[in-house]
C-alpha cells in the first residue's frame, strides 16, 4: 500500500521540520460543520460548500496585504470536525508540555477572500503523518473540504494548488526505505478538488545503504 517515513527528506522538500505548536490559540475557539463530501480513502473529492458552516467565533473575512493570515486553532478545528476519524481525534495529543504534533499552512486554494488552511496530523515520534486536512472559510467558521486519512500523507500548498504525497511501500521494504512515492496534485473547481496531475517516484535502494548483493552470492 502507501506509506511515508518521516525519516526520509525526499519526501517532504518544503515540510516545515518544527512541530506546531497551537494550543496558545485556544481563545479563537473555532469550530466546524459537517462536511458535505461523503468519500473516503486517500482523498475526498465531492461537493462540501452546500450547508452552512457552524462556527463560534468569526476569523475576518478580509486581510491586509501586509497583514499575516490569521491563525486557527488547529487541534480544536480537527477535534470538532465530524469528518475527522475518531482515531485521529484520539491520537491527537501533545507531544512535550501543551506542543501537538500538527503543520499549519495558510494560502490561496480555493479562491476565496481569506487564505485556506491546510492541517497535517503526525505521530509524536516519528512525525508520521496520519491526516491531512483543509477548511474554507464560509460564514463564522471553517468548512472541510479535503480530507486524507490513508497514513502516512502530507499536504502542501504549491502555486495555489494541494499536493498530497503518499510513500509506496514493497512487501519487503523497511519502514526507512520505502520503495518510491505518490505525488498527486489537485486543483480547486467550482466547489470541490479535482485531481490535476499525478506522479509516481521510484527510489533507488541504492540510497540509504541498502543494495542488495547480485544474484548467488
Amino acid at each position: 500500500m502507501r506509506g511515508l517515513d518521516a525519516g526520509a527528506p525526499r519526501v517532504r522538500g518544503a515540510r516545515k521540520a518544527v512541530i506546531t505548536a497551537v494550543a496558545g490559540f485556544a481563545a479563537l475557539g473555532l469550530f466546524v460543520s459537517a462536511c458535505g463530501t461523503g468519500g473516503t480513502g486517500a482523498r475526498d473529492e465531492g461537493p462540501a460548500l452546500s450547508d452552512p458552516a457552524v462556527g463560534s467565533a468569526s476569523v475576518p473575512a478580509t486581510l491586509s496585504p501586509s497583514s499575516p493570515p490569521d491563525r486557527v486553532n488547529a487541534v480544536r478545528l480537527v477535534k470538532a470536525d465530524p469528518e475527522v476519524s475518531t482515531a485521529v481525534k484520539r491520537d491527537l495529543k501533545p507531544c512535550v508540555g501543551d506542543e501537538y504534533p500538527v503543520d499549519v499552512s495558510y494560502g490561496k486554494l480555493t479562491g476565496g477572500s481569506v487564505d485556506d488552511v491546510v492541517i497535517n496530523v503526525m505521530t509524536c515520534g516519528d512525525a508520521v503523518g496520519v491526516g491531512s486536512y483543509v477548511y474554507r472559510e464560509e460564514g463564522s467558521g471553517y468548512r472541510n473540504v479535503f480530507r486524507a486519512e490513508e497514513p502516512p500523507v502530507y499536504a502542501e500548498i504549491d502555486r495555489g494548488d494541494l499536493v498530497i504525497t503518499q510513500q509506496v511501500y514493497a512487501k519487503n521494504d523497511s519502514v526507512t526505505y520505502p520503495s518510491g512515492e505518490e505525488v498527486v496534485t489537485y486543483h480547486w473547481t467550482a466547489t470541490r478538488f479535482t485531481e490535476r496531475a499525478r506522479t509516481h517516484n521510484d527510489y533507488s535502494k541504492v540510497v540509504g545503504g541498502e543494495t542488495q548483493a547480485p544474484a548467488g552470492q
